[in-house]
């Protein structure tokens, strides 16, 4: 059941991680976040056999290492990572990042926003969006 899949946040951004968390909590949701600061941290997570895989993946673009943008490159090699959801949250509003984004076959493209308010609006769109849709990962 979706529910009890985890959600894995790829962002370096201790603040941006805290605010995830934060919503996630006052959506009362089960699932288990897992979180990763880089796109090479998320690839061996999601590499790992004994981790189970998650159900979305909040990816931010900005990031050491690996960026967002070369994680969607990586993953969308695999023919069953490519499966999972991917919702780009940035603050990137740079058309060429979305533009890139959605070469890679994101589900969606979204720019944080700085308000809480308006943040736990876009979270939980996504959040509800997700558990409503079918999905090919279970």
């Amino acid at each position: 059941m979706k529910n009890s899949l985890p959600i894995l946040l790829v962002e370096d951004d201790k603040v941006d991680q805290m605010t995830v968390k934060r919503v996630l909590k006052h959506l009362n949701s089960e699932n288990p976040l897992v979180i990763r600061q880089n796109g090479l941290e998320a690839l061996e997570y999601l590499q790992d056999v004994d981790n189970q895989l998650p159900g979305l993946i909040l990816l931010d673009l900005n990031m050491p290492k690996m960026n967002g943008i070369e994680f969607l490159k990586e993953i969308k090699h695999n023919d069953t990572l490519k499966l999972i959801p991917i919702v780009v949250m940035t603050t990137s509003k740079q058309e060429q990042d979305r533009l890139d984004s959605f070469g890679q076959n994101v589900a969606g493209y979204m720019v944080k926003p700085v308000d809480y308010a308006q943040f736990l609006n876009v979270m939980e769109t996504i959040y509800n969006y997700w558990l409503l849709s079918e999905s090919a990962v279970v």
